[in-house]
């Protein structure tokens, strides 16, 4: 069971905005690594934008899932796991930090707020402290409220896009991706089949 990246985000008319993330990349190897991380902040970026206010979602692929909670507030987060890992214990996660970040960090910050700019500095400890869901689960007890939430579950990140969306044209237009990150999905030297169901993996010459 793994947890790859924990991200906070404020979702605003057109777009999200990130203003926090942490992310352990430790089972991939150090060249995949800037790229993994790049197209995790695009994934959970454009899951919040596509999720309603007040719900919480699941986006299936593979094995691995994305877990997506969108206040009323329009404070998000987004947990990217393995299929192993229990999503209750995701959604723990993410009231938890959700609850303590809109506490630490004033309101009126979020919508121009950014990695750099945003004083929260707690996600990598629970990042650490969640990679072991029963330690985990123990010590944060899941609300009763939340076993009756109805969580959307989605099969595919596609079926998040609206009609004639592609995600290439997603991928070329992210601020959150950079050339580099573009460059491999285009030419499909790397093929990104992971959290958007677009698994990583280096595509072998023939």
């Amino acid at each position: 069971m793994k947890l790859y990246s924990l991200s906070v985000l404020y979702k605003g008319s057109t777009k999200a905005n990130l203003l926090k993330a942490a992310y352990d990349l430790s089972s991939f190897s150090f060249f995949q690594r800037s790229s993994l991380q790049e197209f995790m902040t695009f994934t959970s970026a454009l899951i919040v934008e596509r999720s309603a206010l007040g719900s919480r979602a699941s986006v299936k692929e593979q094995e691995y899932l994305c877990h997506v909670y969108v206040r009323n507030d329009n404070l998000g987060g987004v947990v990217i796991a393995d299929s192993e890992y229990p999503s209750r214990v995701c959604f723990t996660l993410l009231d938890k930090v959700l609850d303590e970040f809109s506490r630490q960090v004033n309101s009126v910050d979020w919508p121009s707020g950014s990695p750099a700019t945003i004083q929260y500095t707690a996600l990598d400890s629970h990042l650490a402290k969640y990679q072991n869901p029963r330690e985990a689960d123990a010590m944060t007890k899941v609300q009763a409220e939340l076993d009756e939430t109805k969580i959307i579950l989605h099969n595919t990140m596609e079926s998040l896009l609206e009609r004639g969306e592609k995600l290439d044209d997603l991928v070329q237009k992210s601020e959150h991706l950079g050339n580099q990150s573009k460059a491999f999905y285009k030419t499909k030297k790397y093929i990104f089949n992971m959290f958007l169901g677009i698994r990583y993996y280096i595509n072998q010459c023939e």
